[in-house]
């Protein structure tokens, strides 16, 4: 009898223990300027003497869906890694691309042509009117850009690579010349030629440049094909209203449209090209700019998407308004002046929460690996995810490459950004539909350690988050 008894409060307890919700399973890093990337173990706390900052996340309430993140793929990086040992080397770049454990990058830029990454000016093709580019050639690129970008396809075999130039061959220019802006101790541009002037084309506007001019992408995606590299989409023009010192090339915006509508499309099409058309990258805040493209002919029917970087950031707004149906990405995160400092990290938190506010699909970071000195051949100065010392080969893990890994790391592509109520001035919030998680980037901006409440549906999670400190949390639910 006792035996019946006790089966019967075993089975009770079975029964209760089966229909008592479960704890919620989250994982918790966080890092600061002297702990960077700490993995935490979540308790729930019970303190209340902390500033609280109230998060209500409903995960119906879903806006664009993320497609990756990454950076670019340029000469002067593929130049430091080869600095240190071959083990050094790998072990850095499984640390950007590995799906498990790194930042699991998955779409990078690379330049068509140079850029003020590149060691030195080269284009494709520099002999003079060759319009039927028969002397075209990516032979160059076999020194430096396609081993990089072998390298990472070897840890992640699929990812995307999407490509733009930062300016034409010289010869299809008013000026014969690579740079826009003259500065005699980095390029020789005759003064007759320099201009800062914007809205005005330094492309030459005949037929026979411009069909030409659409050889070239053409022939730049098919020559990376043979490769094995395939190229995902080219955005137009790097920065097509700065005049700088190193390649660039002003476009009036009318013109980009002339260009996309009547040649690069057409041509892509009698290519058999599948390689989408952008207009990128924009780094004007006015939307006019966007509209004078878009609105040439057919243009809308063949660009895909629209990228932005730096004063674009101003712009992407009132574009996401006006072309809901447009992928939207952020190009460039703003290069700062090579302090490689906690400072630097902070502003690209601000710059991914509003792009990410604002409707971008992606985010890319600019130089994945550089020198300590950060320098372009023509002299700007600029912050890297990582850096190598030259004379030590001592290797620093910045705190930007922190960051992106507190995004990139746990954001799969695929997942959504989400709409959220309460004090979300220093959160992100993303959910991964097929892995049923909520992740919540949260940046603690204050100078003392701060209580995070999150609600989703009816799961409570809190933590403290350490004064200024990155947090990634991943809640499953």
């Amino acid at each position: 009898m006792k035996s019946i008894k006790l089966i019967a409060i075993l089975f009770l307890a079975i029964c209760y223990a089966c229909n008592e919700k479960p704890t919620t399973k989250v994982t918790w890093v966080s890092s600061t300027s002297t702990s960077l990337w700490e993995n935490k173990v979540y308790k729930k706390s019970q303190e209340n003497n902390l500033v609280d900052v109230n998060i209500t996340i409903d995960i119906n309430k879903k806006q664009q869906t993320i497609t990756g993140f990454g950076g670019c793929f340029n000469e002067l990086g593929w130049d430091a890694l080869g600095m240190v040992t071959p083990e050094e080397k790998q072990q850095i770049l499984n640390d950007l691309f590995d799906k498990e454990e790194g930042c699991k990058f998955n779409i990078c830029r690379m330049p068509i042509g140079a850029n003020d990454y590149a060691v030195d000016w080269y284009s494709h093709n520099e002999t003079a009117e060759d319009f039927e580019m028969a002397n075209f050639s990516i032979d160059r690129d076999k020194k430096r850009l396609i081993p990089y970008i072998k390298e990472a396809q070897k840890i992640n075999p699929d990812i995307e690579v999407w490509a733009s130039p930062w300016c034409p061959p010289s010869w299809m220019k008013h000026s014969k010349h690579y740079a826009c802006k003259s500065n005699s101790k980095f390029n020789d541009l005759p003064l007759e030629w320099s201009s800062t002037e914007e809205l005005v084309s330094r492309f030459i506007m005949k037929p026979e440049y411009l069909q030409a001019y659409a050889l070239y992408f053409s022939k730049f995606i098919k020559a990376y094909s043979s490769e094995g590299i395939n190229i995902s989409s080219v955005h137009v023009q790097n920065e097509p209203n700065s005049a700088q010192n190193f390649p660039s090339c002003v476009w009036k915006p009318q013109d980009l449209g002339v260009f996309i509508a009547d040649y690069l499309g057409p041509q892509f099409k009698k290519s058999n090209i599948d390689a989408e058309i952008w207009l990128g990258t924009v780094e004007r805040p006015q939307i006019e700019r966007v509209n004078d493209v878009l609105d040439y002919k057919n243009t809308k029917d063949y660009v895909k998407g629209i990228g932005f970087q730096w004063a674009g950031k101003g712009a992407i707004e009132a574009v996401h308004a006006k072309y809901p149906e447009m992928q939207l990405m952020q190009t460039e995160t703003e290069c700062g002046d090579g302090s490689n400092d906690w400072k630097a990290a902070e502003h690209t938190f601000e710059l991914m929460k509003h792009y990410f506010e604002n409707g971008a699909n992606s985010y890319m970071y600019w130089n994945m690996v550089l020198d300590e000195t950060g320098k372009s051949q023509w002299g700007w100065k600029q912050n890297s995810m990582i850096s190598i010392d030259s004379k030590t080969k001592k290797i620093v893990y910045n705190p930007e490459f922190y960051l992106m890994k507190h995004v990139s790391a746990f954001v799969a592509p695929g997942s959504v950004k989400l709409e959220v109520d309460g004090d979300d001035k220093d959160t992100i919030i993303f959910f991964d539909n097929t892995a049923n998680e909520v992740i919540v980037l949260a940046y603690n901006s204050k100078d003392e350690d701060c209580m995070l409440n999150l609600n989703v549906g009816d799961t409570a999670v809190n933590a403290r988050l350490t004064a200024k400190s990155f947090n990634t949390l991943t809640i499953s639910l």
